[in-house]
């Protein structure tokens, strides 16, 4: 997929992304969610998608898959952050895309779910990371959330974002391991440019 005709599917459809962008902060700020203690959660939402639209040529050959696929990068924590529901989800989505596109993106949505845990090895376990690896899209909207993340902690310069530095480092290749598909379907790919920027920056 060349970077210009992806570009051009974003600019053919801004209404509707600038739409879900836009739904996604408000329901974040609606459940009084913030980012690293005082900010609004939408910084975050918008630096996960930020990888959407500079890698997605990478892993999307279908336009039908466009709105699906920003939704998913939006939309990512609306379950387990802000009280959705999966049929939630795709009420949302259908405000925007035909029935098999609502549910695309839902799915990518559900499988960035956290599973019920105590602690954060218990959230993110085997089952959790396989849903992750049976879902198109889903791979790479976890590694734009990590690039996120990890983007975020080493421009910060306190002890917390210090320390999540550190977890990240510590985790990195675990979790490209389980995030890893090893699949020829390009929907499932991680794109080798990404995991090269997040190495360097930590």
């Amino acid at each position: 997929m060349k970077k210009q005709i992806f570009d051009q599917w974003v600019k053919d459809h801004q209404q509707e992304i600038d739409e879900i962008r836009q739904a996604a902060h408000e329901l974040h700020a609606s459940v009084n969610q913030t980012y690293d203690g005082d900010k609004p959660y939408g910084i975050h939402l918008d630096m996960v998608a930020s990888t959407v639209y500079e890698y997605g040529y990478l892993v999307c050959d279908d336009e039908n898959d466009l709105l699906p696929l920003l939704f998913g990068a939006y939309f990512h924590d609306s379950i387990e952050d802000a009280r959705l529901t999966y049929n939630n989800v795709i009420q949302y989505a259908l405000r925007w895309m035909n029935e098999q596109q609502a549910l695309t993106a839902a799915e990518i949505v559900y499988a960035l779910t956290n599973d019920k845990g105590r602690t954060r090895a218990e959230r993110a376990g085997e089952r959790y990371y396989q849903g992750i690896r049976e879902t198109p899209y889903a791979p790479f909207v976890k590694l734009a959330d990590r690039r996120a993340n990890i983007t975020y902690s080493c421009k910060g310069k306190d002890e917390v974002n210090a320390h999540m530095k550190e977890v990240y480092k510590k985790e990195l290749p675990h979790f490209l391991d389980a995030i890893d598909a090893h699949s020829s379907d390009i929907r499932f790919s991680l794109p080798e440019v990404i995991i090269n920027e997040i190495r360097k920056m930590i």
